[in-house]
């Protein structure tokens, strides 16, 4: 768990940020390349040994990918969509040559330009949980016509209970009980044009809720439960659906977990690599495990330009909002100076944000308060690039998705 700073420490990291970036305009995306370190060698220890392949969407930058690829023990990218996989795996120089696209794809231009490149065909893999995304892949290219494409089955990790009529976690894959898993491999493997390659099953009522959400104690107890009872679940029905795919069909992988899971899913036999990247950059939403503590990596700094009361300053723009259901907790958070909130009427707003409470003492126009986001890579759809600081400079800038001119929404 991510401990509050004393207040010392969080003189010393806000002048750190302040002092490094001092020739640099905001509004600007930090990125602390010690911290980044550090807990890429946490994942790694926590992970024991089975391989880390790196979510993309919580890191969003492709310089960064590649300082994280080159560590031993990371392998791959999982990927959020097609057209950013075909670009993350084609060419002479690949951020990877192993890129799984961890959610199925109808986009008609992507799978062309995948179909159209042989390097990429055999370099990407596609997500599919019904016959539905076979019959889209056929329909912009048939069989016979382009390369065979790799193929993964998504199996729903979610926890069923009351006979079906509770279920706890996201809604992802209609493929749920080892008996669908094997009937879709058959599918699979008899539809000419398709490999059959691997299997996954992502537990995001583990890996990505919060187990000791800050001042909420008997939520922390609550979800503490419901993460033990789903994961002896989730265990034994992975294991006999991946024992059901692998009678149909050799597999390469078998992908779990994430940030939030490492140490519970690849402790599973039935698991050959598990999926991680927000504990990469650290967020707000990852403050609150207990298994794991993590270095905050990314800040983003914005201006202070009005005082328009006593106890209260205005910063230019704010609203970086993360994904997801609309509360609280999806706000960026103002981190140094600390003891800043915003005003309940106006919250992170889209052109300014108002900010008060004894924070606000000492900060004058021109001064920046630098902000947390509350998820990982969405910081990076705000800015065209991430300064890096290592010890207590900038060594340089790369790129992010959005400064190299991607979208992948």
């Amino acid at each position: 768990m991510s401990m509050p700073p004393t207040d010392a420490v969080a003189r010393q990291a806000r002048a750190r940020l302040d002092r490094a970036t001092a020739d640099v305009d905001p509004p600007l995306a930090v990125l602390d390349l010690d911290a980044l370190d550090a807990n890429a060698d946490d994942l790694l220890r926590r992970a024991d040994g089975t391989p880390i392949r790196v979510a993309s969407k919580s890191v969003r930058c492709r310089a960064v990918l590649r300082r994280v690829l080159a560590r031993p023990g990371f392998a791959g990218v999982l990927a959020y969509s097609l057209a950013e996989a075909v670009w993350l795996a084609a060419g002479e120089d690949p951020v990877s040559t192993d890129v799984v696209i961890g959610y199925p794809s109808v986009d008609r231009s992507a799978l062309r330009k995948l179909m159209d490149d042989e390097t990429a065909s055999a370099r990407v893999t596609l997500m599919v949980d019904s016959v539905d995304h076979l019959d889209v892949v056929d329909s912009v290219v048939p069989a016979g016509r382009r390369p065979d494409l790799r193929v993964c089955l998504d199996l729903d990790a979610s926890l069923r209970a009351a006979g079906g009529r509770v279920h706890v976690g996201v809604r992802r894959s209609p493929v749920h009980e080892p008996a669908d898993a094997e009937a879709l491999a058959r599918t699979v493997v008899s539809r000419p044009g398709f490999t059959l390659v691997g299997l996954m099953a992502y537990e995001a009522q583990i890996a990505g809720l919060q187990d000791a959400p800050p001042g909420r104690p008997l939520r922390g107890m609550a979800v503490r439960g419901m993460q033990a009872r789903s994961a002896r679940e989730l265990a034994e029905r992975r294991a006999a659906a991946v024992a059901a795919v692998r009678a149909v069909a050799p597999l390469e992988f078998v992908n779990g977990g994430g940030t939030g899971s490492v140490e519970r899913t690849s402790a599973e036999r039935a698991v050959t690599e598990v999926a991680a990247g927000s504990g990469l950059y650290c967020p707000v939403l990852f403050d609150g495990y207990r298994a794991f503590r993590s270095r905050p990596a990314a800040f983003f700094g914005l201006p202070v330009t009005r005082r328009p009361a006593p106890g209260i300053v205005t910063v230019a723009g704010g609203g970086w909002s993360a994904s997801g259901p609309a509360g609280p907790d999806r706000m960026p958070v103002p981190t140094y100076p600390t003891g800043l909130q915003f005003l309940g009427a106006e919250g992170a707003g889209e052109v300014q944000t108002p900010l008060r409470g004894p924070g606000t003492d000492g900060l004058e126009v021109g001064d920046r308060v630098w902000f947390r986001h509350a998820k990982a890579g969405e910081v990076c759809e705000h800015v065209d690039v991430l300064h890096l600081l290592q010890g207590d400079r900038l060594t340089g800038a790369v790129p992010t998705y959005r400064g190299e001119g991607r979208a992948f929404g």
